[in-house]
């Protein structure tokens, strides 16, 4: 067997189990330090709901790598060759499946270098932090609270928007950026459209009941945006 080969087969430097689990907990929890900061610093109207979660599971499945590896270049190259092979025949819809397929190749490479200790609690690991991650505040209709949406109100020319439905707009809507004004109706009206994220628990339907029940209120269009990976 060529020399190549037999050294990415070797089993790799004894690991304790306790703290291989140890450090990949540490990396989960470092992990959601760095998605809590993106959380925070960028706007949830341009932010992918799952990517978060991604880099979560790229913290602890980097760990897994890096326990895997050990000071073994053989396997190390062995890795960047499987990685660049993984071709997709339709687009990734999503951050979070690439995770996942990573997550498939560092497993299987645990296995074949014998460490099934760091593929058993890598599972285990990343298994707990995708589910944590799970996008939360499903509204009725499959709606995620991180879901972007684009409202457009339509009322009477001289009615003041923020005065009239202001209020009713910061109970159920976490976010709101204006993103266009335009007459309608031939200056009888104006259209007023916002880029918004829906309150945990709030439903579109009874949003836009509400906003309908509002005299002055003409029109409303109420629908969610498509994420720039579907």
């Amino acid at each position: 067997m060529p020399s190549f080969l037999t050294g990415v087969l070797q089993p790799g430097p004894a690991l304790v189990p306790l703290e291989v689990f140890f450090r990949l907990v540490m990396a989960a929890v470092l992990g959601g330090v760095v998605a809590w900061t993106y959380r925070h610093t960028r706007d949830l109207t341009d932010a992918s709901p799952t990517f978060p979660a991604t880099l979560v599971l790229l913290s602890v499945l980097i760990a897994m790598v890096t326990q895997v590896i050990g000071d073994n270049v053989a396997r190390a190259f062995s890795l960047v060759g499987a990685l660049s092979i993984v071709r997709f025949r339709t687009v990734v819809r999503d951050t979070q499946d690439t995770a996942f397929v990573i997550f498939a190749v560092v497993v299987g490479m645990a296995v074949g270098a014998n460490d099934h200790w760091v593929a058993g609690i890598g599972l285990v690991v990343v298994g707990t932090a995708a589910a944590l991650m799970r996008p939360r505040g499903i509204a009725a209709g499959g709606v995620g609270a991180l879901d972007s949406f684009t409202l457009t109100i339509r009322i009477a020319t001289g009615v003041d928007l923020e005065p009239l439905l202001g209020g009713l707009l910061d109970t159920h809507l976490e976010q709101r950026h204006l993103r266009s004004i335009k007459t309608a109706r031939q200056g009888l009206a104006i259209d007023v459209s916002y880029t918004t994220r829906l309150k945990p628990g709030c439903s579109p339907d009874e949003l836009v009941k509400l906003l309908n029940r509002i005299d002055g209120v003409q029109d409303i269009d109420l629908f969610r945006d498509t994420p720039a990976n579907e």
